[in-house]
């Protein structure tokens, strides 16, 4: 629970400084260009990349993941079916217009939103003798969060475990990719970053604080998912069916803002000529439709090694992404505070920015302090040690190939 709210805490910085520049600046693929700006174009470059192969290969991920969930229910339809018929319609919501992909993901979040808050609603009434748990109805209080101390496996457990929370945290970013999209980023942006703020409190914490009230913390998770013991328990019926509907919904919410990010991505760095300018054409939609589709590709290729190569290359791609979206907060609070430095140089007042986040320098030098530790502190963990070194070299590669490239166009 400590982990959750440390990550919170980090994700609503970052959160704080990525508003005032996607407010100041509202450019679609947002802290890639900020990079650019304020970091210098080779670390704007491999921002893109990292952000880009986070959701390639959680793309992967989630489309086999939904499959799985099918093949449990259908188990006569192969699960390729299942998948390619995600693919599908992952392609066509993002395809048309933007208005279409919000519509869907409004709905797709609105499924989650209302399971969680059941979730929470009835764990709740457990945990005061509202209804009964097991069978019996009495008070049982919080007494599961303290009985073998706070910190049963060890205050370093906390460390090993923040990199897995900030990534669980993936995806508060994107207010900064659509900033260029949206009508209104002034008004829009910060609206979402409060509504950020009270989604991490009630529904992550809120969530993990009734489970860790009502399963001792040595048998959560250990048969089943936490959320189908607690609801088991309680007394709902299918119980594990209604929470693999739920999930669905997450992961296909994760999939459609996945292969968005991850095509903007592709067309930010086109549109500046980094790459192929023809992965910036859209089509009558607006939308990059080569680029889009060069991304699912990517997310089939996450797919296949996951099958094929789950030791190997997929290893490695999981590595390099699980670091990769606290590497690009750190990057956002670098930006931020270069961004402030440079206005207060020039004597620009703060005045006329639309969206200021508070607390400067201090809130930014707290994300970019944090985000980096996380990073760095998995060194205790043994068995995430290696991401960290596979990381380092993915991205000297990324800063050599940059360079090797941008001199042989030079010459």
């Amino acid at each position: 629970m400590l982990a959750y709210s440390i990550g919170a805490v980090i994700v609503y910085l970052v959160m704080l400084c990525l508003g005032e520049l996607s407010v100041a600046m509202p450019f679609t693929g947002a802290f890639h260009v900020y990079a650019r700006q304020y970091l210098g174009p080779a670390t704007g470059f491999v921002t893109a990349i990292l952000y880009w192969l986070t959701w390639t290969v959680a793309l992967g991920s989630e489309l086999t993941g939904a499959a799985m969930i099918m093949y449990g229910w259908f188990p006569g339809v192969p699960v390729w079916v299942w998948a390619a018929t995600f693919i599908i319609l992952v392609l066509v919501l993002n395809m048309a217009s933007v208005k279409v992909f919000a519509e869907a993901e409004t709905v797709l979040s609105g499924i989650k939103v209302a399971a969680i808050i059941i979730f929470i609603a009835l764990g709740t009434a457990a945990i005061i003798g509202l209804l009964p748990y097991e069978g019996h109805r009495s008070f049982l209080g919080l007494t599961n969060l303290y009985r073998d101390g706070l910190f049963p496996n060890g205050f370093g457990a906390v460390f090993t475990t923040i990199l897995a929370v900030n990534f669980a945290f993936s995806g508060t970013e994107l207010i900064g990719i659509t900033a260029g999209e949206v009508e209104d980023p002034g008004t829009t942006i910060p609206r979402a970053i409060r509504a950020t703020l009270a989604r991490l409190a009630i529904f992550f914490i809120g969530s993990i604080i009734v489970i860790a009230a009502l399963i001792p913390w040595e048998k959560a998770g250990v048969e089943e998912s936490p959320f189908v013991t607690v609801l088991s328990r309680i007394g709902v019926p299918y119980a594990g069916d209604l929470m693999n509907i739920v999930i669905l919904a997450a992961i296909l919410s994760a999939a459609n803002s996945g292969l968005y990010a991850s095509t903007r991505m592709l067309w930010s760095l086109a549109n500046e000529g980094t790459l192929p300018t023809v992965l910036a054409r859209t089509n009558r939609y607006g939308v990059p439709a080569l680029a889009m589709s060069l991304s699912m590709v990517g997310g089939l290729a996450s797919l296949l090694t996951s099958a094929y190569a789950a030791s190997t290359v997929y290893l490695v791609l999981v590595s390099v992404s699980g670091l990769a979206v606290v590497l690009v907060w750190a990057v956002i609070a670098a930006c931020h505070l270069s961004f402030r430095r440079r206005r207060l140089a020039k004597d620009r007042s703060l005045e006329d920015l639309p969206y200021r986040a508070p607390g400067y320098p201090w809130v930014s030098i707290a994300a970019l302090g944090l985000s980096t530790a996380s990073c760095l502190l998995i060194v205790f963990d043994p068995e995430q040690r290696g991401g960290l070194a596979i990381t380092a070299v993915f991205l000297v590669v990324c800063y050599v190939g940059y360079w090797v490239a941008n001199r042989r166009i030079s010459l």
